[in-house]
């Protein structure tokens, strides 16, 4: 049988209730602290327990994670106000509209395009970006050369154990020919004496 459900009410006993907070915020920690490894999160927890002593736990500081959370609370209330919600999200889409120019310039000049309004260090930079990315292409497309040339001299040696395994299987198809015709003609030698020391009677 299952474990009952358990009724989630204040619990009486002070012992009880003593040994079943110790016991829940520990695994409250537990589940926040594995939160911000598995899933890469800024987490932060406060836990008081009745007698008022504290608990807490950050996978950062748990000073700059109250700050954070005052200015995104306090910025989502003034999200609340429908004129300031609009020139936020105007501001937003100015930033994206930015960003985007950004990233297109940043191809353009990766392509060898629009060069002429750079100036020599940022050539030199571009020159390092485009060196940077041509060596992690390399490195990938050696890679990928090592890993098909491992999975083909895998494959041949797979290939090399199946032709032995068939020239093994013929030879020993071939032995048991070999003895079955012996057997054959060994049979037809014992028929053929059989015929020339027992000929048929002639007939009156």
């Amino acid at each position: 049988m299952g474990r009952g459900k358990i009724m989630i009410k204040r619990i009486e006993n002070s012992t009880a209730r003593h040994v079943t907070f110790s016991k829940r915020r520990n695994g409250l920690l537990k589940k926040a602290k594995e939160l911000s490894i598995l899933c890469d999160a800024e987490v932060g927890v406060i836990v008081f327990s009745s007698t008022g002593r504290l608990y807490d736990y950050a996978n950062t500081n748990m000073e700059s994670i109250m700050e954070r959370y005052k200015t995104v609370k306090e910025g989502h209330s003034q999200l609340l106000n429908p004129e300031t919600e609009a020139k936020f999200w105007q501001v937003e889409a100015a930033t994206l509209r930015q960003n985007l120019q950004s990233l297109y310039e940043s191809y353009r000049h990766c392509m060898g395009q629009e060069l002429s309004g750079l100036s020599v260090k940022e050539l030199q930079g571009l020159e390092s970006q485009l060196e940077m990315g041509i060596k992690n292409i390399r490195t990938k497309k050696d890679q990928i050369i090592k890993e098909k040339i491992e999975e083909l001299n895998s494959k041949g040696n797979l290939i090399q154990q199946e032709n032995a395994e068939l020239q093994k299987k013929a030879g020993i198809i071939c032995q048991e020919n070999l003895l079955l015709r012996k057997k054959v003609n060994m049979t037809q030698h014992e028929l053929l004496s059989l015929q020339l020391f027992n000929p048929p009677s002639s007939s009156s």
